[in-house]
């Protein structure tokens, strides 16, 4: 029988347990503090432990009867470098340190549903409980997969979940197929030979010709991409060594490209080089070119996304599942994971009013405590679904 209760002592639990992460915050691969306490909790529920997986990662196993097959769920543990301005009496402790992406409440529940299945699980199979490090930075995943994470913890599939503001709160979104963004990071480098503001002629221009590198490069997505294949390029840093009266001779753009495919991607990437090598031609410059692909698109795996609306739908009802929504163009670090596994990321809502529908990485962003239950609920559903017992 699935299971789609949680108790309100273990909510009451799960609301301490976010509210003291909240209140110690700490950075990638410096989750110290909270992978300790995660250990302490998953051993007090019963669940084999194991520590220091990629770093300050941890890994909970909780086996049932005899049952071969096994599924994985993901919550990320890191902060970000942001002063917390709201003003919850479980604020940050740590100027320049707070979950304001709620990765607080992402591992509150999955500790909640390791602890309910712990107890009153009624499935057979391996449970695999991920406590990701370093999520912010895109570093977490890969140094878990590196060192070994799913070849120690073999899975038929894993699953992560995220909260998002501006959707009801404890409702469900996922889509099969692309669900979020790949992020590359650019920086352009034009060499040039500057020259006396008032003698332009005598020079080379870096300012004049970035931008019109500047206009170019907005022409990749309107001009270059096929409509229908999602992309951004943003320039966000324009550096030069110029003065008042003087034309720089180096100029630097930084930028950050967004892509729901690899093809696309690709496709920009191969534009970017193409406009930055016409321009430098035309202007007898250098331009050089680094294009860092820092997360790789996410795409939810079709058997595994049915799967994770299924257990939604148990929880919430079918009113409150959006099985189809848009895809989204933020990055997510998960993304390396679902590369090795059959994979599903999910969204719950965190709220339309207040400090729950504030921003994610809002400096009066807050988690909402409301939402841990169905959060928990969700994962230990999928996992009875997914693991049924004989």
């Amino acid at each position: 029988m699935t299971t789609s209760n949680i108790a309100p002592e273990l909510v009451a639990d799960m609301t301490g347990w976010r509210r003291d992460f909240h209140r110690h915050p700490e950075l990638g691969f410096n989750e110290h503090r909270t992978s300790a306490r995660v250990a302490e909790l998953l051993r007090e529920f019963g669940l084999e432990v194991h520590t220091g997986v990629g770093r300050t990662g941890v890994v909970g196993v909780l086996q049932r009867g005899n049952g071969e097959a096994s599924v994985a769920f993901r919550a990320d543990m890191d902060a970000l470098p942001i002063t917390e301005t709201g003003n919850p009496e479980w604020r940050s402790a740590h100027d320049g340190v707070m979950h304001a992406c709620g990765h607080d409440g992402h591992s509150s529940m999955l500790l909640g549903a390791a602890a309910h299945l712990a107890q009153h699980g009624d499935f057979n199979g391996r449970a695999i409980f991920i406590f990701q490090p370093n999520e912010e930075h895109g570093l977490g995943a890969t140094a878990m997969i590196d060192d070994g994470l799913f070849t120690r913890f073999e899975a038929d599939a894993v699953f992560a979940m995220h909260n998002i503001p501006g959707i009801p709160a404890g409702s469900f979104a996922t889509r099969a197929g692309a669900m979020t963004a790949s992020e590359s990071l650019f920086e352009i480098t034009i060499s040039a030979r500057g020259g006396h503001a008032a003698m332009p002629h005598m020079g080379a221009d870096a300012i004049y010709v970035g931008a019109q590198l500047v206009t170019a490069l907005q022409g990749i997505v309107s001009r270059t991409l096929d409509p229908a294949r999602n992309g951004v390029v943003s320039v966000t840093e324009f550096i030069t060594d110029g003065r008042r009266n003087v034309l720089p001779g180096t100029a630097v753009l930084k930028g950050d490209a967004r892509a729901l495919g690899d093809d696309t991607n690709t496709a920009i990437e191969a534009a970017m080089r193409r406009i930055c090598a016409g321009i430098a031609s035309t202007h007898n410059v250098e331009i050089e070119v680094a294009y860092d692909t820092v997360f790789p698109a996410l795409a939810n795996h079709h058997e595994a996304a049915g799967a994770a609306v299924a257990a939604a739908r148990a929880v919430a009802g079918e009113d409150r599942v959006n099985p189809a929504c848009d895809p989204k163009l933020f990055s997510e670090d998960f993304a390396h994971m679902a590369r090795v596994v059959p994979a599903c990321f999910m969204l719950i809502g965190n709220g339309t009013e207040g400090a729950s529908a504030r921003p994610l990485h809002a400096s009066n962003y807050d988690f909402n405590d409301e939402i841990l239950g169905n959060g928990a609920a969700w994962i230990a559903t999928l996992a009875e679904q997914m693991l049924v017992s004989d």
